[in-house]
């Protein structure tokens, strides 16, 4: 089909796809090697209003917006504490600001690189160092000692206990956002796949899956154009999409990418079996609304009644999609709606398998 995908895999469900369609496999866990520094940030090709043309910019303004969103919802932990407040989000923005601002870079494209001589004594560019968890939380902590205001006092404090178990400098156990990324995106991979299944599911997983969003849209949708003629096909999906619900900044971020991704031809595709998870939460439900194409598969009679108020679904669909057998589902794009019946190849199911058990038979064979 011609469409670059890329998965964030919530279950460790997507690996043996991405190995069969000769894609790339990376696995996020406390115990791997891979770093993701949310402070990564990357050039962006605009269409200029005017002109038409493509022009080259650097919006660190909305990279700061994006750090400081998810270091709130890491500052908030799993017990989305009311102690951060729009004064932790005034302190956090600041220093995240003022990490670029440290490194020179500004809204300057030029500002993202360093001039060198290389071995033939001609002059190169290097992408800078970007800043990193790590250098914002020793920021923080300088900042936390000249202060004197009793407000700020407490915010520091807290941010400065909370914030600790991110931080590589004191071993903590969620440290692999802070370092330099250790991998890019790499441009022509038919299926990528961000595995991060092995982190902690209660808070851990949706973490990684806000800060992954970000890193993505730096890192592989922001890589085509505004102008839809010269930028390739690209699919982003995100699996178990209901873990993110309880996290008012990730859901954000969602709507935001959803819209952002549209104008630069990638598709986001969303995957959820727990549909009264975002009904319970209008702002999340327009990320699924306003997509064009939607699959409905089987349905729990619990849920229906949901689905068929959010989606204005007739009676007919919604009586469908309580009877109907696996393999049987309702695909409505735009205003048409059709019923399918979906039969994997075996082939195919070698690698869209997920039954423990029949997996475990496989391998045995």
């Amino acid at each position: 089909m011609g469409i670059e995908s890329l998965a964030l895999d919530a279950e460790g469900e997507y690996s043996i796809v991405a190995e069969s369609l000769g894609g790339i496999n990376v696995v996020l866990s406390p115990n791997s090697k891979t770093v993701i520094n949310i402070f990564d940030i990357e050039l962006e090709t605009v269409k200029d209003e005017i002109t038409g043309k493509d022009r080259i910019v650097l919006n660190v303004e909305n990279k700061v917006e994006d750090v400081t969103q998810a270091l709130v919802t890491m500052a908030r932990g799993s017990t989305r504490s009311d102690d951060v407040t729009e004064l932790t989000k005034q302190i956090i923005a600041e220093t995240v600001a003022e990490e670029y601002a440290a490194k020179g870079i500004t809204n300057d494209p030029s500002s993202l690189y360093e001039t060198s001589m290389d071995k033939r004594n001609m002059l190169a560019k290097d992408k800078k160092e970007m800043p990193t968890i790590g250098s914002w939380y020793k920021r923080l902590q300088k900042k936390a000692k000249e202060n004197d205001i009793a407000d700020y006092q407490f915010q520091y404090s807290y941010l400065l206990k909370v914030m600790k178990q991110y931080i590589r400098e004191y071993d903590g156990q969620m440290a692999y956002f802070d370092g330099q990324s250790t991998f890019e995106l790499l441009d022509g991979a038919p299926f990528i796949n961000l595995d991060i299944s092995q982190l902690e599911e209660r808070f851990a997983r949706p973490l990684a899956q806000q800060i992954l969003l970000s890193w993505i849209w730096e890192k592989y949708v922001k890589k085509n154009s505004e102008d839809r003629t010269k930028a390739g096909r690209k699919r982003v999906i995100v699996d178990e999409a209901w873990m993110l619900l309880p996290y008012p900044e990730a859901v954000d971020f969602l709507n935001t990418m959803a819209r952002r991704a549209r104008k630069r031809n990638v598709s986001l595709a969303i995957i959820s079996q727990r549909f009264q998870d975002f009904y319970e939460k209008p702002e999340a439900q327009a990320v699924l609304t306003s997509s064009d194409t939607k699959l409905f598969l089987a349905q729990d009679k619990s849920e229906i009644k949901y689905l068929k108020e959010v989606f204005k679904l007739s009676d007919g669909e919604a009586d469908f999609l309580i009877t109907c057998t696996k393999g049987e589902g309702l695909l409505k794009v735009g205003a048409d709606t059709a019923i399918l019946q979906i039969t994997p190849t075996a082939k195919e199911f070698e690698f869209v398998e997920t039954n423990l058990n029949k997996l475990v038979k496989r391998r045995r064979n």
